[in-house]
């Protein structure tokens, strides 16, 4: 069984300041140590994080990317813990649902465990996140990494030190798909476990996700990973 107090929760923020509080509300409820990375907000993001209490801020001068913000939250939880449960700042995710990824761990095994987000087909979704995640997953598996349902999903489950040593190029959203190609390659398990959505109408949603300009930073990074996969291969041969 998981020894729940090496788990650690690392969340990447950028300019989220109407939504950050009741994240980390809801994150230190649960009793883990939690770790943000303000990754250079130029909201309220960093006052709203300095009035809140048991809560280790990092914070990046300018913005870099939610990859290295996750880099950097990995870094710190590393030096005392072994696991990072990742969520997003913007409200979709449901902090109790870390229960599933956890309890996705069996026995001596350290997978990356990725949440599958339920209910992705409701109105409320909108259409770039339903295509995004649809075109991310087939482009994952043909670029050499595991078959998944959501591989654009931001709330997981990390081993610390075998996340770290992967060394994955990419520092914004391309992060998320490419640790998950390079995982499967090094013979790390990724598995999946349902988690919730919180999608509502109405409700102004924080997103910095471009869907022209990620796209095309999502096809960079899969050529670049294919390329490198069929190189490896035909070097084998």
């Amino acid at each position: 069984m998981m020894n729940r107090s090496k788990v650690a929760i690392v969340i990447p923020a950028y300019n989220h300041g109407t939504r950050i509080s009741d994240v980390v509300r809801d994150a230190t409820a649960l009793g883990y140590p939690v770790f943000v990375v303000d990754d250079g907000s130029t909201d309220r993001t960093a006052e709203m994080l300095s009035s809140m209490e048991g809560v280790t801020v990092l914070t990046h001068t300018q913005n870099l990317g939610k990859g290295a913000a996750l880099r950097t939250g990995f870094k710190a939880a590393a030096e005392s813990f072994c696991w990072a449960v990742t969520l997003d700042a913007d409200g979709q995710h449901k902090p109790e649902d870390i229960e599933n990824l956890l309890n996705a761990v069996k026995g001596a095994s350290r997978p990356i465990v990725v949440g599958v987000r339920q209910g992705m087909d409701g109105g409320n979704v909108p259409w770039t996140s339903r295509f995004g995640r649809g075109f991310s997953n087939f482009w994952v598996w043909a670029s050499g990494g595991p078959q998944v349902h959501d591989s654009q999903s931001g709330f997981r489950l990390y081993p610390l030190p075998e996340a770290l040593a992967l060394n994955v190029r990419a520092l914004r959203f391309q992060y998320e798909v490419e640790i998950l190609v390079i995982a499967n390659q090094k013979g790390i398990p990724v598995v999946q476990a349902p988690v919730q959505v919180v999608y509502q109408k109405g409700k102004e949603r924080i997103s910095h996700f471009h869907p022209w300009k990620d796209f095309l930073r999502n096809a960079v990074t899969f050529s670049r990973l294919i390329l490198k996969r069929i190189f490896f291969y035909s070097r084998r041969k």
